[in-house]
């Protein structure tokens, strides 16, 4: 393809390009190095979340400059830049994890208004930490230009003793050192070796959980999520990927074309079948949102309930994404859900192919222990489960990857941030077979929705992740593992059930039915309504105070946006 390829009179960028009035605009980008020819050729945003906050991110810029050279040989004009993230792993167990979630819409939010200011006429995406990867691809949806997301790749195991570990086996290492089971020098040492190059966090987190999404949906090249970051054949799927954005612009593809109702069952399809991070349920309802599709955490929880589980992935299992590409990737995942009848072949993807026609030539790997054929699957339904009940009318979500034990009933500790939970954890101020109960960190409450990595690595680590359960309005990191529940909905901010929870209630949760009660009767919680109170909010200002102004419930994706179905035009087509 050539700059004579595309027609400019049809493409936004003319707007800033073409005829005489735009001669004080023609004027920056000759500032700038370009030519005449690469100022009327197609310009594509080449977004990356480059930052130096943790190695999640670091490998994206030198991506990034392999997907510029793939948009030039396919006659386009790249555009580079960056939007921020914010890193999980370091804002966890404190307050900067309130800045989490809001990041996501930050990204989204700031990618568009680059588009948009600068009349680009497509994007690719390059993303690597947690909420950067929904937040680009919402971008992708929302703007609605032919747009191809790439996966910055995720980091090498580590080795202690012997053994692969990650990041999670910190977290978990905290709590065997909090009790007496690890020494300062071993807990140096594992701190030391648990992250040894480029990359997001190595297991079946939300990173690598959301990087299966992406080529699931069909907005990343088959293939481009699996290859760990540190690698240079990454470099090539950039490239590729730069190219393939060219080849959209040409077939006039766009993400609203690519991601359908089914492409989104797929998606949902693949968090379950590897036993992936439960916020998929909340990052896939708020990506259909912005294409206007009604998708929420219950359409989800119906495909998790029919779909079998058949990645043997950390957390729940024994492996982590580089034991994936060395296998062949997620097309080996994507294949064994497509040969046993689970996938919609049919849909379209970023190669302007269907999935099946993407598929037809990968054969499923028959000579390795990470995936199962869906006929033979490690349990016959998905790894992750939603609930609902008289404590969670909108829903909660929990991962059952394995966990032995699918039923849990127990009286109520009840904290009103995570600090205080953590801290109990800590001091090991619980017991067996009580219900822990963390609140008032939801969407609005937090404000923010945090995770709790920090929590539950603490009580794993003490040995009592199978002696009790923990129910929260906020989010579990994708490397939570036990009886941990999140995403209850409504939140206690806005007078959900989980705010009327005494110490000593009775919670019984069963992820075999699918239920979440709180065996309290009605005219008690009526009683307990009337003299409820929501505590302050520290957060009076700001982003995150911004965020909890508009912020919608966890149930619908914790949008904070009307969203596709309220749109009046759509950016590709001004």
């Amino acid at each position: 393809m050539d700059a004579k390829t595309f027609d400019k009179s049809k493409l936004p960028s003319r707007h800033v390009t073409e005829g005489p009035s735009r001669a004080p605009h023609r004027s920056y980008y000759y500032a700038m190095g370009l030519t005449e020819e690469e100022i009327h050729r197609p310009f594509v945003g080449v977004v990356s979340c480059w930052n130096e906050a943790a190695p999640c991110n670091i490998a994206l810029q030198r991506q990034a400059q392999s997907v510029k050279a793939g948009v030039k040989e396919a006659g386009g004009t790249p555009r580079e830049f960056c939007t921020i993230t914010v890193t999980d792993g370091i804002a966890m167990g404190h307050q900067g994890m309130k800045s989490s979630l809001v990041s996501r819409e930050v990204i989204a939010d700031s990618i568009e208004l680059t588009m948009r200011g600068h009349s680009y006429d497509a994007l690719v995406g390059v993303a690597g930490c947690d909420k950067s990867l929904p937040g680009t691809m919402m971008a992708m949806l929302r703007l609605n230009v032919p747009s191809v997301f790439m996966y910055g790749g995720s980091i090498l195991p580590g080795k202690f003793k012997g053994h692969d570990v990650t990041v999670q086996d910190v977290f978990e290492g905290v709590g065997k050192h909090s009790v007496g089971d690890m020494s300062d020098d071993d807990l140096h040492e594992l701190e030391c070796v648990a992250c040894p190059s480029a990359g997001a966090c190595g297991a079946q987190f939300t990173a690598n959980t959301m990087a299966c999404v992406s080529e699931a949906i069909g907005l990343a090249l088959p293939g481009s999520a699996g290859t760990p970051a540190p690698y240079e054949s990454r470099d090539a799927y950039a490239r590729a990927s730069g190219e393939a954005v060219m080849k959209l612009i040409a077939l006039g593809i766009r993400p609203r074309d690519i991601c359908t109702r089914k492409a989104f069952e797929n998606a949902a399809i693949v968090v379950a079948a590897t036993g992936g991070s439960t916020n998929g349920a909340l990052h896939l309802p708020a990506m259909a949102h912005e294409c206007g599709i009604d998708f929420d955490l219950f359409d989800v929880a119906e495909i998790f309930k029919k779909t079998p589980y058949i990645a043997d992935l950390k957390p729940g299992g024994k492996y982590v994404a580089s034991d994936v590409h060395e296998i062949g990737g997620v097309p080996q995942i994507l294949k064994a859900l497509l040969e046993g009848g689970i996938l919609h072949g049919d849909c379209l993807t970023v190669t302007g192919k269907t999935m099946a026609e993407n598929l037809a030539s990968v054969t499923f790997n028959t000579e390795q222990k990470v995936i199962y054929p869906v006929s033979n699957p490690i349990t016959p339904t998905g790894g992750v489960v939603g609930l609902k009940g008289t404590l969670a009318p909108d829903g909660a979500i929990v991962k059952v990857a394995g966990l032995q034990n699918l039923k849990f009933r127990g009286p109520a500790r009840c904290f009103d941030c995570e600090e205080d939970a953590f801290h109990a954890v800590e001091a090991r101020e619980y017991k067996d077979g009580e219900v822990l109960v963390i609140r008032y960190e939801g969407p609005k409450g937090g404000p923010g929705m945090r995770e709790m990595l920090a929590t539950t690595a603490a009580l794993y680590g003490q040995g009592a992740g199978d002696k009790v359960a923990l129910i929260t309005d906020g989010r579990f990191s994708g490397a939570t593992r036990g009886f941990c529940v999140g995403h209850v909905g409504p939140e206690a901010a806005v007078g959900g059930p989980i705010g009327l929870i005494q110490d000593g209630d009775m919670i019984a949760m069963d992820a075999v039915t699918g239920t979440l009660d709180l065996e309290v009767d009605e005219a008690e919680l009526e009683r307990r309504r009337k003299t409820w109170k929501a505590p302050p909010n520290a957060y009076q200002s700001g982003a995150i105070r911004k965020f909890a102004d508009q912020v919608g419930p966890a149930r619908y994706g914790a949008v904070t946006h009307a969203g596709g179905k309220a749109e009046v035009h759509c950016y590709a087509d001004i």
